[in-house]
């Protein structure tokens, strides 16, 4: 067995192919998408006639989303290669350091998201001066929650397949 490898078993070839690459790319713009669409259709359903209730969708609902994709946005603006080690690739000293710095506060602001999503359905629609709500009311503050952990699965489906090694790439160093 090999020194260096972290698991037991090996990675099956199949996840080294361009075509997996890509269907892991379009697999997470697929999430992202059903992601905004959810809270899209909470939110004009909240703004119809269809809606009965005091409860609306407010800019404050749409702050997690708005957090979980600039998560999104910065996880997957770093290179995986960047936070094995330094390289003189880029100017200055501290590259992994910095990185790994960005990646975390990445992650940071897709688990804020996740968890206003969580404080906004708690808050809003569970334990409201009103008492809970049910049905079509409830599906506005779950979309909310919803929306946000397909975001998140979005970014980590987007950032490993971004970061597959295929046979068709390869790294030149000077």
């Amino acid at each position: 067995m090999e020194q260096e490898r972290l698991w037991k078993f090996k990675r099956p070839e199949w996840m080294n192919s361009a075509a997996a690459r890509s269907a892991g790319i379009y697999t997470a713009g697929g999430l992202f998408s059903l992601a905004f669409y959810l809270l899209l259709d909470a939110s004009i359903f909240s703004a119809s006639a269809l809606n009965g209730s005091d409860y609306h969708i407010t800019f404050i609902d749409w702050l997690p989303l708005i957090f979980s994709s600039l998560g999104m946005l910065i996880i997957n603006s770093i290179e995986k290669t960047r936070l094995a080690g330094d390289s003189f690739s880029y100017s200055g000293s501290g590259v992994a350091w910095k990185a790994r710095v960005v990646l975390f506060l990445g992650f940071a602001f897709l688990a804020g998201g996740l968890a206003g999503g969580v404080c906004v359905l708690v808050l809003k629609y569970i334990v409201s001066g009103d008492g809970p709500v049910s049905g079509n009311t409830l599906w506005m503050g779950v979309a909310n929650l919803a929306a946000n952990g397909l975001v998140m699965l979005s970014s980590v489906l987007l950032w490993i397949s971004q970061n597959m090694e295929d046979e068709y790439s390869y790294n030149l160093a000077l």
